[in-house]
C-alpha cells in the first residue's frame, strides 16, 4: 500500500473516531446515553484538559519551587484561590464557545471597533511570545536535565517535536485531545511520586491552604507569578475555540446540558492541574525550605539537589514532568496563537511560520545565557498583566442575555468574575508601583 493511501486511511480513521465522539456526545444530550456514569462523562472530556495543560507549564514549575523553597508552605493559598478562579474563567470560556459558535477571539473582532481589536491582537502576540519563552525553556530543560542534552539542542528537539504533535489534528480533535490529556496523566503521576516521597507537614499544609499571607515584595512577586502561571490568558482564549464546534446541538435545552458536562470537564481537569501545582509547591517546601536550602532558586539547582535528599528516582521523575509539560504546553501554546491569530485578524499564518517567530526570545535568552528559571518567572508575571484584557472582554460577552440566550451568567457569576478581574488589576499595578519605585 502507498504511503500515501496509508496516511488518507489514518485520516478516515481518525475522523470516524471523532465523528463517533460527536454522536455518542448527542446521544447522551438527547437522553439515549448508556447507563454508566464514566460512559456518559466521556465524550465530553477533552477540551478542559487541553486547556489545563497551561496551568502546569514550565512557568508554574519556575514560581512553585521558588515560592516553596523560599516560603515553605505560606504560598499555597494563592495555588488554591488561583485555580478556583481558573475553574471559573474556564468555565464561562467554555460557555461563549457553545453558546454562541464562536471563539473569544472572533467576538472581540465581532463587538469591538477596529483600533481596539488590533491593540488586543498585538497584547496578546506579547502574551503569547511569554507563554512560548517559558514552554520552549523549560522542555529544553527537561531534555537536557534527563540528557545532558545542550539547551540549544534541547529546544530543537522540542520545535520539531511539537509540530509532530500538532499534525495529529488533521485526524480530527481526539487524537490530540488523547496525547495532551496523556501528557497531564505523566505530570500528575509525577508529582504523585515526589509527594510520597518528600513527606510533607500536611498541618502546616492545610493551615497555609486557608490562611492568606504575602510576606514582603519578593512574595508579592512570586504570588503574581503563581496567578499568571495559572489563570493564563491564551488558554482562556483557546479554550472558546475548542467548543465552538466540537458538539453541535440546537435548542435550549440541549445546549444546557451539554454546558453542564462541559463543567464537568473543566472541574476535572483543572481540579488535576491544581493538585499538580500545589505538589510541586509542597515538594519544594518539604525538600529544600525544611532543609533549610532556601537560595533554591532554580530548575537546575532544584533536579540536583533532589537525588542527594530524596533518591536518584526523584531527580528523574522530577526531570520526566517537565520534560511532558513543556513539550505539551508549547503544542498547546501553538494552537492558541494560530486561534488568535485568526479569530482577531482573519488571516492564517503557516504554523511552521508562527512557530519561528515566537522561538525568537527564547532562543535569545539560550544565547545570552540568562538565568531560564528567573527568566521563567518573569514571563509568568508579563502573563498576569494580560489577564485584564481577557477576562473583561470575556465577561461582558457571557454578560450579554441577546449574545448568549439561556448561557447568560447570572448576575452572582459577573460579580465573581469581576472581582477576581479588580483583584488581578490591583496586584499588576502594585507590581508597576514596586518596579518603579526601586522595589
Amino acid at each position: 500500500m502507498s504511503s500515501q493511501r496509508k496516511r488518507a486511511n489514518v485520516r478516515k480513521r481518525g475522523a470516524r473516531s471523532t465523528g463517533g465522539t460527536a454522536a455518542a456526545a448527542r446521544e447522551v444530550l438527547s437522553g439515549r446515553g448508556g447507563r454508566g456514569l464514566l460512559r456518559r462523562l466521556l465524550p465530553f472530556f477533552g477540551p478542559a484538559f487541553i486547556a489545563s495543560i497551561a496551568y502546569v507549564d514550565p512557568g508554574n514549575f519556575a514560581t512553585n519551587i521558588q515560592a516553596g523553597a523560599e516560603f515553605g508552605y505560606t504560598l499555597i493559598w494563592v495555588i488554591f484561590a488561583s485555580n478556583l478562579a481558573a475553574m471559573l474563567i474556564q468555565t464561562l470560556s467554555a460557555k461563549l464557545g457553545i453558546a454562541t459558535g464562536r471563539n473569544l477571539a472572533e467576538m472581540c473582532r465581532l463587538r469591538f471597533p477596529r483600533a481596539v481589536t488590533w491593540g488586543l491582537w498585538v497584547l496578546m502576540e506579547l502574551v503569547a511570545m511569554a507563554t512560548d519563552l517559558a514552554e520552549f525553556l523549560g522542555a529544553a530543560l527537561g531534555f537536557n536535565l534527563l540528557f545532558g542534552l545542550p539547551l540549544i539542542v534541547g529546544g530543537i528537539l522540542t520545535a520539531a517535536a511539537t509540530f509532530l504533535i500538532l499534525a495529529l489534528e488533521r485526524y480530527g480533535f481526539r487524537p490530540l485531545e488523547a496525547v495532551i490529556t496523556g501528557f497531564v496523566g505523566i505530570i500528575a503521576l509525577s508529582y504523585l511520586v515526589e509527594t510520597i516521597l518528600d513527606r510533607p507537614d500536611w498541618g502546616l499544609v492545610l493551615r497555609h491552604a486557608v490562611v492568606p499571607q504575602l510576606p514582603g515584595p519578593e512574595g508579592v512577586l512570586l504570588a503574581a507569578g503563581i496567578l499568571g502561571a495559572t489563570v493564563m490568558p491564551h488558554a482562556i482564549f483557546l479554550h472558546s475555540a475548542l467548543t465552538q464546534g466540537r458538539i453541535k446541538v440546537r435548542g435550549r435545552e440541549r445546549k444546557r446540558r451539554l454546558f453542564r458536562y462541559e463543567i464537568v470537564d473543566v472541574v476535572v481537569a483543572m481540579g488535576v492541574a491544581g493538585f499538580v501545582n500545589a505538589a510541586m509547591l509542597v515538594m519544594a517546601a518539604s525538600t529544600f525550605h525544611r532543609g533549610g536550602l532556601t537560595g533554591v532558586g532554580t530548575i537546575q539547582e532544584a533536579h540536583r539537589t533532589l537525588e542527594p535528599l530524596l533518591g536518584r528516582a526523584a531527580g528523574t521523575v522530577f526531570a520526566l514532568s517537565l520534560l511532558a509539560s513543556g513539550l505539551s504546553s508549547s503544542t498547546v501554546g501553538t494552537s492558541a496563537g494560530q486561534v488568535n491569530m485568526q479569530g482577531f485578524l482573519e488571516r492564517h499564518v503557516p504554523v511552521w511560520l508562527r512557530r519561528l517567530v515566537t522561538l525568537a526570545p527564547s532562543l535569545l535568552v539560550i544565547a545570552f545565557g540568562l538565568d531560564p528559571t528567573r527568566t521563567l518567572v518573569i514571563s509568568q508575571v508579563m502573563l498576569s498583566f494580560g489577564l485584564p484584557f481577557t477576562i473583561i472582554p470575556l465577561v461582558l460577552f457571557t454578560a450579554d442575555r441577546r449574545l448568549m440566550g439561556p448561557l447568560a451568567n447570572r448576575r452572582i457569576t459577573t460579580a465573581a468574575v469581576g472581582l477576581v478581574a479588580g483583584l488581578v488589576v490591583a496586584m499588576d499595578l502594585y507590581l508597576i508601583y514596586r518596579t518603579f519605585t526601586g522595589g
